[in-house]
């Protein structure tokens, strides 16, 4: 029997019985064709590989993630999922149509096509996330027809505005949620419930939305679970009590492996999806659960049967491997071809483009130390005053409430412990702006701007005092977008990101150093973070509890409202 290519003397893992076994495999047009024991008497073929006794496991698939959160384009994107192991990913692109709308969606679609690894995508479904903020784009229920037109949709996104569908009150994410019930029943409705419990957990489950992918507890996942929701476990969740549950209880089939949120740094430096895997075996979990977690589930969640094992009729994506206890990849296939291989030259070649509106995203003019100054009517004396504060181990932040002065009209916010957070409606649409004050974990001199601002990704500015916030702020609206740390006048450190305000078109590597650099200039102004710059972005996000910004002003996520700064 003529096939393409025959691999010998491998350690297959078979997803069906979860288990390793000695064999051969026959490959032809991109597809396994057999796995079994025959091998060159059976079959004929243009290439014969000695596998060398390796273990031979199915390409990883990561169906939660977000590209823009690694801040590259796709080609890129994909360049560094290759070398990971990873073959097929579900990005959902809500950060691009935060910035575009629908154009946005489409355009990442289209940077896509022709990268080696699979991009799949899930569409939007909270743009803009609620109603208390301003965003360049949003999605319609139009938009969500005209996409799934697009053969590489296979979800709808996580669903953020879950204040809305417990409370069932009329608003665009029931709407959204109701329409793809009725015109869509197959299609997967992605989650994102944090801390829900009981009652107000069934409630999202009634209304359609199966899946959770927020930080986890024991208590809380096994609630899910009893309750029909698919788990997808990323990094942050991988405490010693949720794998030794995971271990333990008979809940292979409901959870899978995913990592949602990538810095460039870490992706370069610890991996990508195989990071997570090599972490969970670090915890005791056993290579046969951990790759079933990274490959099978996540594939049948996603309705992708033609993949995710290593049998007859389905893609030929896997990766062979030397040191089954590392995790180590050692060679990459995807559709049969070989596309890495660990110690050879692995060279990106092209970087995508996109349309030219695309880098002219921010739409500000230069601001002034004045707009960094908290104007309020009241007499002079002590207020009491919301303060946003930051915690360690968490991109959750808490309420705190405090009395700062008030002089001449003007909060005295410089000669208080705590600093400013402001952020600038930057889409030339209504001029908003939103002012808090700041505390905890967070950079103690200096500033630090940004729009890669979760979900809205308008201007974001910290900082200790005006000076150095207004510089900073200036010099991310004279590069159309960015991260700039500033200390007593100097700019420490400008990451540029002029797709959008969010992403790079540099090669992984060049921005993994500059991202890098950017985390020990805010370990220098004080940030104490086990991810300073997740935690700054998120800081304006309105579905993760309790107190954000945006430019509507202060939100308590929780009572989904805007909140006054002072209270009395």
């Amino acid at each position: 029997m003529k096939v393409d290519c025959l691999i010998v003397n491998v350690i297959i893992f078979n997803s069906y019985f979860r288990k390793f076994v000695k064999g051969n495999v026959a490959i032809k047009d991109g597809k396994f064709l057999y796995v079994g024991k025959q091998g060159r008497k059976t079959f004929r073929a243009d290439e014969v590989i000695d596998g060398r006794g390796y273990y031979m496991i199915p390409g990883l698939i990561d169906i939660h993630l977000h590209i823009e959160s690694t801040m590259v384009t796709p080609e890129t994107f994909s360049h560094g999922l290759i070398k990971n192991g990873v073959t097929t990913v579900v990005s959902e692109p809500h950060e691009m149509a935060n910035v575009f709308g629908l154009k946005g969606v489409t355009e990442m679609i289209k940077a896509s096509q022709g990268c080696v690894a699979d991009i799949f995508y899930g569409i939007p479904s909270s743009v803009p996330a609620t109603r208390l903020e301003t965003a360049g784009g949003s999605i319609s229920k139009d938009d969500i027809d005209e996409l799934l037109s697009e053969k590489d949709i296979l979800c709808l996104g996580e669903i953020m505005n879950y204040v809305e569908v417990v409370s069932g009150e009329p608003g665009k994410t029931n709407d959204i949620i109701n329409h793809i019930r009725r015109r869509y029943p197959e299609l997967p409705i992605e989650g994102h419930v944090p801390k829900l419990r009981d009652v107000e957990l069934q409630k999202m489950l009634y209304a359609g939305v199966d899946s959770d992918h927020t930080h986890q507890t024991v208590e809380g996942m096994e609630e899910r679970i009893a309750a029909g929701m698919f788990i997808e476990i990323q990094e942050k969740s991988l405490s010693p009590e949720i794998i030794n549950y995971l271990i333990d209880h008979q809940v292979t089939e409901h959870f899978c492996f995913v990592t949602d949120d990538v810095m460039p740094d870490s992706f370069t430096k610890h991996g990508h999806l195989n990071h997570i895997a090599r972490k969970a075996m670090s915890m005791g979990m056993s290579p046969e659960q951990v790759i079933y977690a990274c490959t099978y589930t996540p594939a049948r969640r996603m309705k992708l049967f033609d993949r995710g094992s290593i049998a007859p009729g389905k893609c030929a994506d896997f990766i062979l491997m030397r040191d089954m206890s590392e995790f180590s990849i050692d060679v990459v296939y995807k559709d049969g071809k070989k596309v890495y291989s660990c110690g050879e030259i692995y060279d990106q070649t092209s970087y995508a483009a996109f349309p030219e509106t695309f880098y002219r995203s921010v739409r500000l003019e230069p601001l002034s130390v004045k707009d960094f100054t908290l104007t309020q009517a009241k007499e002079n004396g002590q207020y009491l005053c919301r303060i946003m504060m930051v915690k360690d181990g968490s991109t959750f932040t808490e309420e705190r409430q405090e009395y700062v002065s008030i002089h001449n009209q003007e909060l005295q916010w410089e000669t208080s412990p705590y600093g400013l957070i402001a952020t600038f409606e930057r889409y030339g649409k209504n001029g908003n702006r939103g002012y808090g004050l700041i505390g905890g974990d967070i950079i103690k001199k200096g500033a630090v701007a940004t729009t890669y601002s979760h979900d809205n990704h308008n201007l974001l500015v910290i900082g200790q005092n005006a000076q150095d916030m207004q510089i900073a702020a200036n010099e991310i609206i004279r590069h159309q977008g960015g991260i700039c740390v500033v200390h007593e006048g100097e700019v420490l450190k400008l990451v540029e990101l002029p797709v959008g305000g969010i992403l790079s078109e540099k090669p992984l590597e060049t921005l993994a150093e500059e991202v890098e650099s950017l985390r020990h200039s805010l370990e220098k102004l004080g940030y104490q973070h086990y991810n300073a710059i997740m935690s700054i972005s998120t800081l304006s996000l309105p579905v993760s509890p309790a107190l954000k910004i945006t430019d509507f002003g202060l939100i308590d996520v929780n009572q989904g409202a805007v909140v006054p700064l002072v209270i009395n």
